[in-house]
């Protein structure tokens, strides 16, 4: 996959099944609009490409908004590209973008500069300054610019519409299960090992703290099964999203227990997949009790890993 952070005009391309929007997360309702791309440039001798934004819009025009990201821009890279897509286009959100008109978005970029030959947009897409472009202008404008356009529908799990806000909620209230199945694959989560407070090896669980970048969602504070990807290898882990409160944190950290694991990680990149909620973060009143309960954890780890062969 051919990836452009500058948009320019007068570069020879091959003509082009364009699909535009944020894809955080890239989840099932992207896939779907992703597979139908890629069917039209068989049908058509036409090459995907995806036209995404870099920072996230709202970051823009309410600064002060705790949007937190299913995919970091490099996450996002790797998932596109997993999925066949033949050109990214990450297009910096500034001023003299976000100020052009829907009209002047259409015929600026996607006809000028991009020269799309099949437009696909999500059931609600909308652009341009002050949201003034939408599917209703885009049907007008395509027979005159010579691309030919379709919309997506929604994509339904739980009797709901598929989207990246819903999965952002669900990943906030706990539940894993829902937000995996709405993604198409587990949420994860990557970074390297830092050095933390190192308390956890003095009451015999060692974890390795890990550097998550700041935009990315941390899920509900609390315990969680997951899966650790180290290198080539595929290990069981229990995870902590939370503030040590039990002995006197006050800083969110991302933890990670490995089972059966006594390696140095300092310096290493790990990735984590969320594969199941334990339990909210709870403040002990002592050290035996955490102790007590990461023993629980720890057990209920195991036997999910048994149960479902990984």
């Amino acid at each position: 996959m051919k990836v452009y952070y500058q948009i320019q005009h007068s570069v020879q391309r091959p003509p082009l099944a364009l699909s535009l929007g944020m894809f955080d997360g890239v989840h099932k309702g992207h896939q779907s609009i992703l597979k139908r791309l890629k069917e039209v440039a068989y049908e058509r001798g036409l090459q995907t490409a995806i036209l995404t934004f870099d920072p996230h819009p709202r970051k823009i025009f309410d600064p002060d908004t705790d949007l937190e990201q299913l995919t970091t821009i490099e996450e996002k890279i790797a998932l596109l590209e997993s999925e066949g897509i033949d050109h990214l286009f990450i297009q910096s959100f500034e001023e003299n973008f976000y100020n052009l008109t829907g009209v002047d978005f259409i015929t600026s970029i996607l006809h000028d500069t991009l020269e799309v030959k099949h437009l696909i947009v999500g059931y609600d897409h909308v652009f341009g300054k002050n949201r003034s472009g939408n599917f209703q202008l885009l049907m007008e404008m395509a027979p005159s610019l010579g691309f030919t356009l379709e919309e997506m529908d929604a994509v339904d799990l739980y009797s709901e519409h598929i989207s990246s806000t819903k999965i952002r909620r669900a990943l906030k209230e706990g539940d894993v299960p829902r937000a995996n199945a709405m993604l198409g694959y587990p949420y994860s989560m990557e970074g390297k090992v830092v050095e933390g407070r190192q308390i956890g090896r003095t009451i015999g669980y060692p974890t390795a703290n890990i550097d998550v970048h700041p935009d990315k969602l941390r899920p509900r504070k609390g315990a969680y099964i997951v899966q650790v990807h180290l290198e080539d290898k595929k290990l069981a882990g229990m995870l902590s999203v939370g503030t040590n409160p039990t002995v006197g944190g006050e800083i969110l950290s991302v933890e990670v227990y490995i089972l059966d694991f006594n390696q140095n990680l300092y310096g290493k990149t790990i990735k984590v997949d969320f594969l199941s909620f334990l339990h909210e973060e709870i403040a002990f009143s002592t050290l035996e009790g955490l102790i007590e309960r990461l023993q629980e954890d720890e057990q209920r780890t195991r036997e999910y890993f048994l149960a479902n062969a990984l």
